[in-house]
C-alpha cells in the first residue's frame, strides 16, 4: 500500500541545511497498523508528512499503490496531535467539513457522519460545540473527520499526545475498536513505547536525526489487544528492545559529540 524507497529530507536553515531523514526505506501493507517511535527530532512527523504529500522528499520516492506521491490525495485521512476543530461548528458539521470543502457533500453525508460519531462513542453529542467537549471527545471528533471520506489510509501524528494518561489509554483502545470495525492502513506516530507496541502490527524504531530506521520490530501479540497484554513476556520483550535501541543510540550520539 505504502512504499518509501531510500527517502531523505533536508530543510533549509540559517547557516546551512538540517537533515531530517536519511535513506529511509519502508513498505506498509494493506490494512496494516504500523507505529513509528523515536526520540524528539528524529523525523517521525516529517516521515508522515511525506506520505501525506504535504512535503516532497529531497531524495528517494514515496508511493501509494506504486504511484508516486506528489500532493495530498483523497484516499488519505490525517489526524494531528491537536484536534483543530472549527469552534463555530458542532460535532457533525466539523466531521462534514472536509466533504464540504472538496465539493463531495451528498444527500447521505450527514447520516454517514452521524453514524461515524456514534461509532466513536459520541452519540448524543452531535450538536455540541468543541468548547463543550473534553479533550478526548474532541480527538474522537477529529478521527471521525479524518474517516468521513472513507480513506484507504489513515495517518496519525501523535494524536493522543496532548491527552491525560487515562484518556490516552481509553483512546488507544477506542482506535483499535474502530480499526477492527472499519479496517484501514494506519501509520501512527508516537513518543510512547508501550502505546507503539500495544497498537502496532510492527513498530518502526527511528534513530536520532537525521532519522534512519534503526530496526523494525514485529509485535507477536494476538488481536484484539488489551492492556492485560502489557504484563506478557512478549510485550515486555518488545518494549525493552525499543528502549535499548532508542536510549543506546542517544548515549552513542552524546559520546560522539563529546569526542
Amino acid at each position: 500500500m505504502i512504499t518509501l524507497d531510500r527517502v531523505s529530507k533536508a530543510f533549509a536553515a540559517r547557516g546551512g541545511e538540517v537533515r531530517a531523514l536519511a535513506e529511509v526505506s519502508l513498505e506498509i501493507g494493506e490494512r496494516e497498523l504500523v507505529t513509528v517511535v523515536g526520540a524528539s527530532g528524529c523525523g517521525k512527523s516529517t516521515l508522515l508528512r511525506l506520505v501525506a504529500g504535504l512535503l516532497l522528499p529531497s531524495a528517494g520516492r514515496v508511493a501509494i499503490r506504486g504511484e508516486t506521491v506528489t500532493r495530498p490525495r483523497p484516499e488519505i485521512g490525517i489526524v494531528f496531535q491537536s484536534p483543530t476543530l472549527l469552534p463555530w461548528c458542532d460535532v457533525v458539521d466539523n466531521v462534514l467539513f472536509p466533504l464540504r470543502m472538496t465539493g463531495r457533500l451528498r444527500s447521505d453525508s450527514r447520516a454517514r457522519a452521524e453514524s461515524l460519531v456514534a461509532l466513536a462513542g459520541l452519540a448524543g453529542f452531535e450538536r455540541r460545540f468543541p468548547r463543550e467537549l473534553s479533550g478526548g471527545m474532541q480527538q474522537r471528533a477529529a478521527i471521525c473527520r479524518a474517516l468521513i471520506g472513507d480513506p484507504e489510509i489513515l495517518l496519525m501524528d501523535e494524536p493522543f499526545g496532548a491527552l491525560d494518561a487515562l484518556t490516552r489509554e481509553e483512546m488507544s483502545l477506542e482506535l483499535l475498536r474502530i480499526w477492527a470495525e472499519r479496517p484501514k492502513t494506519i501509520l501512527f506516530i508516537t513518543h510512547s513505547i508501550p502505546e507503539a507496541v500495544l497498537l502496532g502490527d510492527r513498530v518502526v524504531v527511528m534513530s536520532p536525526r537525521p532519522g534512519r530506521i534503526a530496526e523494525i520490530i514485529d509485535v507477536p501479540l494476538p488481536r484484539p489487544r488489551s492492556f492485560e497484554q502489557e504484563a506478557t513476556r512478549e510485550f515486555q520483550h518488545c518494549t525493552q528492545r525499543i528502549r535499548d535501541l532508542i536510549f543506546g543510540a542517544r548515549r552513542g550520539a552524546r559520546a560522539a559529540a563529546a569526542a
